[in-house]
């Protein structure tokens, strides 16, 4: 319509003004055109947008998903530690309350055996105080008849001699004095019996108590050791040419190797127990490696030797943990580690010191003494033998000089050189440490000798005994604590079988060496013989 009465419009405005309409309506069309084509550009870039944001859309779903999975992931691992950690803990505390227990029960024993013994001695001592108020009643009883009967004779002399009642005063008080003389002589042996047999029967009690309140196990080493071959091929090369492989081994470990003609065994003898076992150990490495040459023996008793030094060390941190004893130099330590490749008479020395340091322990306590103080000089008493192979003089002397230069003071430097009653003791620790080391080495399988050294020592005994003037025979009993002396009934009397017996033990003390006590014991006979026709 519009264009319609557009064309009329130019129809009659003329054709000059046709060029214009065809212009006019150009423009309407254009823009026509236009905001259609806009229109679909539009639809297309909405479209497309759409599209686009949807695809963010589910991109963003699937991170977020993948993300709380993480998440979700994390916090169950999270979990699963901390769940980990908080049950350690609880284990780590049970654990804890297992060994407090422990300790509980172990002290509550020990408080009771605490409680047994007072109720024990709580029984002596009421038995005592009644045995003392049945004595006390029976000498005022004795008083009162003593008063009377003085009164008596004084009365009776009065009558008898016509003495003045100073004479009769003077000759009563002479025999008051003479009676009470004898009373009080009397009183003093039975007070002297009294309290010897009191004091054997404590001491008796203290050692019986430290006896059974410790024990343990000693094992008996020699000083050869066999290590077993698997074939006479493996002894040459243990040999090697011209005997180079055994002296690189008896040279690099100080022991001596004996291979004979015995089958399957090879002997490592030597008289330091560090050494031959180094030489045992590096032997039986060697011969499970196979590969035996000069080189490689010198290689494996250095590690071997090294793997010993810190076993050493071990021991005897292990010795002094056992035994709670604080404030040890390492120098110490090391030296009674050394002790446990030590025997004396097939008892090892490290086992003995503990023993010992536990007896000094209990002694001292049942003594009302610092048991601490006693347990440390018990356990450092033979420290002088882990060195007395290597240094002159004797293991007390040697091992109250090393531990003083590693700051130990008194009293353990007296009982270290004291415990052989080398040197005065200047404390009560000294004594103590003796009596322990005495029930330590004397107790039945505590130690063993050589049959060799039994025998000579047995023939010692007999020869000590039959030296003595007046001696008929003499036997060594009881493995060696006990000599049996007959003497002539003739020419020893009484008294002096006493002295023949104080005579063979100091003998024996100064001459002799061994462990524990020997009693000897002189027996005198008179026999009358009659015979009857």
């Amino acid at each position: 319509m519009l264009s319609h009465a557009l064309i009329a419009q130019v129809d009659s405005a003329g054709s000059g003004s046709t060029w214009i309409v065809a212009g006019a309506v150009a423009l309407v069309v254009g823009v026509v055109a236009g905001l259609l084509i806009s229109r679909f550009a539009f639809g297309q870039t909405l479209a497309k947008a759409r599209s686009e944001a949807d695809q963010i859309r589910r991109q963003a779903e699937s991170d977020a998903q993948t993300i709380k999975d993480r998440a979700e992931l994390e916090a169950q691992k999270r979990t699963i530690a901390e769940r980990e950690r908080v049950e350690a803990e609880l284990q780590g505390h049970r654990d804890e309350l297992r060994e407090l227990e422990r300790r509980l029960s172990k002290r509550e024993d020990q408080h009771e055996r605490k409680l047994e013994a007072l109720a024990l001695k709580e029984d002596q001592l009421n038995k005592r105080a009644s045995a003392l108020d049945d004595r006390d009643v029976a000498v005022r009883e004795k008083e009162s008849d003593v008063h009377a009967l003085l009164e008596q004779q004084k009365q009776e002399l009065l009558r008898v001699t016509e003495l003045t009642q100073d004479q009769a005063e003077k000759r009563l008080l002479a025999l008051v004095e003479q009676d009470a003389r004898e009373d009080a002589a009397h009183i003093i042996r039975k007070v002297t019996e009294e309290a010897q047999t009191e004091a054997r029967d404590k001491s008796r009690e203290v050692i019986l108590a430290a006896c059974q309140r410790f024990a343990s196990e000693f094992v008996t080493e020699s000083t050869v050791r066999t290590i077993p071959i698997p074939s006479d091929d493996i002894k040459g090369r243990i040999i090697g040419r011209e005997g180079r492989n055994i002296r690189a081994i008896q040279q690099a470990t100080g022991a001596d190797l004996i291979v004979d003609d015995t089958p399957g065994v090879i002997v490592v003898s030597c008289f330091d127990k560090v050494r031959q076992t180094i030489a045992a150990e590096a032997l039986m490495k060697l011969i499970e490696d196979g590969r035996i040459h000069p080189t490689r023996i010198e290689e494996v008793v250095g590690d071997v030797q090294k793997d010993i030094e810190s076993r050493i060390l071990k021991y005897g941190k292990d010795a002094a943990d056992e035994l709670k004893i604080p404030r040890l130099h390492k120098s110490l330590v090391e030296a009674m580690g050394r002790l446990a490749f030590r025997t004396s008479y097939g008892q090892n020395v490290l086992k003995h010191s503990i023993e010992v340091a536990c007896f000094s322990q209990i002694i001292a306590e049942q003594l009302g003494l610092d048991g601490r103080i006693a347990k440390r000089c018990g356990f450092l008493h033979d420290i002088g033998k882990a060195m007395d192979q290597e240094m002159e003089g004797t293991h007390p002397k040697i091992g109250r000089e090393f531990a003083k230069r590693f700051g130990e003071k008194e009293p353990v430097l007296n009982a270290i050189e004291g415990h052989h009653a080398d040197v005065p003791a200047t404390s009560f620790y000294t004594p103590i440490v003796m009596a322990a080391d005495a029930i330590s080495g004397a107790r039945p399988g505590a130690r063993r000798e050589s049959m060799e050294h039994y025998i000579q020592r047995l023939e010692q005994l007999q020869d000590i005994a039959m030296a003595l003037e007046g001696v008929n025979e003499a036997h060594a009993i009881q493995a060696g604590r006990e000599v049996r002396v007959m003497v002539d009934a003739k020419r020893v009397s009484d008294d002096q079988a006493h002295y023949i017996a104080k005579k063979i033990a100091d003998r024996v003390s100064e001459e002799m060496t061994f462990p524990g006590e020997i009693r000897i014991t002189v027996l005198r006979e008179t026999r009358a013989v009659e015979l009857a026709r």
